[in-house]
């Protein structure tokens, strides 16, 4: 099937994607646009995300580290944020030491979330504290 052009999922007032809840328009679930399913008829559609594009949207910091030879060449290696190391034993290789980091993912009244890492066989695991 040849198309005559392309078109986008995605809300071109907000770029939020569509969702096709209705047979007869998409709509935008943040700020509510509709387009006409007839508006994609005929027209190839596609849509691509890489890993880091999800890790930026979603506000995730990655737990693996990249290593400094996969680094760009104007990244430089001072940028990249060192975790803190706990005397704590890895439950999968008995490592003695772990990495981690805290983040606040519960409401403010209640304790943080604790991220740990095995530098040696890379198990992750966290912590409500």
């Amino acid at each position: 099937m040849a198309f005559r052009e392309h078109d986008s999922l995605f809300c071109s007032l907000c770029g939020t994607g569509l969702s096709f809840t209705s047979a007869s328009y998409a709509t935008c679930p943040l700020c509510n646009s509709h387009r006409s399913v007839s508006d994609f008829e005929g027209k190839g559609i596609w849509c691509s995300s890489t890993a880091e594009d999800l890790i930026r949207r979603l506000g995730i910091e990655p737990l693996i580290l990249p290593d400094s030879g996969a680094q760009g060449a104007n990244e430089d290696v001072d940028d990249v944020q060192k975790r803190a190391v706990v005397n704590d034993e890895c439950p999968k290789c008995k490592n003695p030491l772990l990495e981690y980091y805290t983040r606040q993912l519960r409401s403010a009244d209640e304790g943080q979330t604790v991220f740990y890492e095995c530098a040696k066989c890379q198990y992750k695991f966290s912590q409500n504290m």
